[in-house]
């Protein structure tokens, strides 16, 4: 049985948290910034925890993490 491979875009955008949980980062915050405002900016910083709907896809996306 060969190794399953691991989606390297979902692999950049998430991790695994030792509790089993999965953390991300916000969206909007890469580019064209000048429009937003420094409260809009600052609220996208730090990370959140995927939705619990979302981790089995998650999960199935990295197989190893």
């Amino acid at each position: 049985m060969p190794k399953m491979k691991t989606k390297k875009s979902a692999a950049k955008r998430f991790r695994v948290r030792p509790g089993g949980t999965v953390k991300r980062g916000y969206a909007f915050k890469s580019h064209i910034l000048t429009k937003k405002t420094t409260k809009n900016k600052r609220q996208l910083r730090g990370t959140e925890n995927v939705s619990k709907a979302d981790v089995p896809a998650v999960k199935t996306m990295m197989p190893y993490a």
